[in-house]
């Protein structure tokens, strides 16, 4: 492939559009596209080859995973439905219409 120049087309995954778009170039670095501008939103960012970025909650959903593992579901279901009863006592209780005379 020839040496790429500034405003040639590149495919390129748009962070904007979430998708594959076309894009031009708008910036080069020793001859690889550092910068580009999509044709669709005209949103401008970083060369990505065509790869979409990666998942930022991988590291979160794994620690939630872990938490939840180590957790007894027997235990865990005992105590919602204590304080789901213990909720609605209470909402009960304000709900009653309070005389004063």
């Amino acid at each position: 492939m020839s040496e790429l120049r500034l405003g040639d087309l590149v495919d390129d995954f748009c962070v904007k559009c979430r998708r594959v778009t076309n894009h031009a170039t708008v910036s080069l670095l020793n001859g690889v596209a550092a910068k580009v501008r999509c044709y669709t939103c005209y949103h401008e960012h970083d060369f990505r080859h065509g790869e979409p970025p990666p998942k930022k909650d991988s590291k979160k959903e794994s620690l939630f995973k872990q938490v939840l593992s180590s957790i007894d579901p027997t235990a865990v279901a005992g105590e919602d439905a204590g304080a789901a009863s213990a909720q609605s006592g209470e909402t009960k209780k304000s709900k009653s219409p309070s005389k004063s005379t």
